[in-house]
């Protein structure tokens, strides 16, 4: 039995969850789920439709984006999941998908505007999304360069990765993290149903209001925090 079954079965599993929640169409996606004790995390296997997937055909890759072990060719987007655990130690699963509603706001370059409730119980501002990448960039390592791209962004923008847990990469699509796989892909669904709702918003009424400051306050400590008291 190997030493990386646990991440290649938690990376399987996140993996499946993509296309059962609508957040991937063909293998347009990935997970990957991290030991940071081992300082490995266990990937999709790029271009190998989600039916195709089995635990042993996660790829093992260490934080600098090199494989450990797997006779597959990780995900491309490998060198991005890379930076991001190296750089920001306390996540331990990366999710990156197109789905269709996020997407469309990472193609406008605008960030999600807090609307309503919904989006105040997990975040407390904005969805970011971080400026198209620089031709420099693009035309460097390029899936290296957009970890640098979501993480100057946060940088540049003084927010923090344990707070906001999700980012569009404009020009792009949305990536989502979390201290574990399952609640990266749990972000994924999330900020989708997000983007969604706020894009019928304006839909509806183009002049709609952020929503008020004290609203935010009390959805997102009704959840998270000291006092919170949702759920058992």
């Amino acid at each position: 039995m190997s030493k990386y079954n646990h991440i290649q079965e938690a990376a399987f599993d996140a993996n499946r969850q993509l296309p059962k929640l609508g957040l991937v169409l063909f293998t347009f996606g990935n997970v990957s789920a991290a030991d940071r004790d081992l300082g490995v995390f266990a990937i999709k296997p790029s271009g190998v439709p989600y039916d195709d997937l089995s635990p042993e055909k996660m790829v093992i890759v260490d934080f600098d984006g090199k494989t450990v072990k797997g006779k597959l060719r990780p995900s491309s987007d490998t060198l991005t999941h890379a930076l991001l655990y190296k750089t920001w130690e306390k996540i331990g699963g990366i999710a990156h998908t197109h789905s269709t509603y996020a997407t469309a706001w990472a193609q406008a370059q605008r960030d999600i505007p807090i609307f309503g409730t919904t989006h105040a119980d997990h975040n407390t501002m904005d969805i970011p999304c971080a400026p198209p990448m620089s031709d420099e960039m693009i035309r460097g390592d390029y899936e290296y360069q957009t970890g640098f791209q979501i993480i100057n962004h946060f940088r540049d923008r003084n927010i923090n990765y344990e707070e906001v847990e999700m980012v569009l990469v404009g020009n792009h699509a949305p990536f989502t993290w979390g201290k574990t796989p399952d609640k990266a892909v749990y972000n994924s669904a999330v900020l989708e149903s997000i983007a969604q709702m706020a894009y019928l918003t304006l839909q509806i009424d183009a002049t709609t209001p952020r929503l008020k400051d004290s609203l935010i306050k009390k959805h997102f400590e009704r959840k998270h925090g000291p006092d919170s008291y949702y759920g058992q």
